[in-house]
């Protein structure tokens, strides 16, 4: 069984935050806007961090993506009193909408930041209801949200592969910030599988885990700017 891991290059990264959008297209994220966001109710899957080095005029910013880490010792999971929240056999820090009360513990318990609480109902001004994926439910609210790392493209591979009597082929799952991404920064994959490019890439001297200290054993590997 496959174990799915991310890689983030930081030496590729640009900030265009063209995974943002990609995430939000394809597992119909609302738009909240103006107000909401001014409320700190933002909502996004995936968030690029600027980090701004040096003073004026000799100022450097880097960037950094951050999504759920898919932690294989999730802090947000024991806490969840109605088990919405679970990990899977895959590897994934799972969530069942209709299972979530909206405690909120587990945002709570979350060091990244990276779960969100569906604020209102959501709605999608004309057009952008005509782009919504059929493939993902439309969450309702009151429920928490977080990156799923497009669990819905991690099935359509595998009963693809299980209608050809294969197994699931090295980068053949790529999810949507994956896809988007222009520099190609963001490498899925099984990291199980000593063979394939995110378990190569997972063991270079340059890969580094946000937070590693805590010991939630994050399945999103990043890689160190080069010196």
């Amino acid at each position: 069984m496959s174990h799915w891991g991310m890689v983030i290059d930081l030496d590729r990264c640009t900030g265009c935050e063209a995974c943002v959008v990609a995430c939000h297209a394809e597992n119909n994220l609302p738009v909240v806007g103006e107000e909401q966001s001014y409320l700190g109710r933002q909502f996004n899957w995936i968030r690029v961090e600027r980090i701004i080095e040096g003073e004026f005029p000799d100022v450097r910013a880097r960037f950094m993506p951050v999504l759920c880490q898919q932690c294989d010792e999730a802090p947000c999971e024991p806490v969840c009193p109605v088990y919405a929240t679970y990990h899977n056999p895959e590897g994934l820090n799972a969530q069942v909408y209709n299972r979530c009360i909206g405690t909120r513990f587990c945002a709570n318990n979350c060091p990244y930041a990276v779960r969100y609480f569906n604020w209102g109902t959501p709605s999608w001004d004309a057009p952008l209801e005509r782009q919504l994926n059929p493939d993902v439910s439309k969450r309702s609210v009151g429920v928490m949200e977080k990156c799923t790392f497009c669990v819905q493209r991690i099935r359509r591979a595998k009963d693809k592969a299980k209608d050809e009597n294969r197994a699931v082929r090295d980068g053949e799952v790529q999810p949507a910030c994956g896809q988007a991404c222009p520099t190609k920064a963001i490498t899925f994959g099984d990291m199980d599988d000593p063979g394939s490019e995110v378990a190569k890439l997972s063991r270079s001297r340059r890969a580094t885990r946000l937070l590693e200290e805590l010991g939630t054993k994050p399945r999103v590997v990043y890689l160190k700017e080069a010196e």
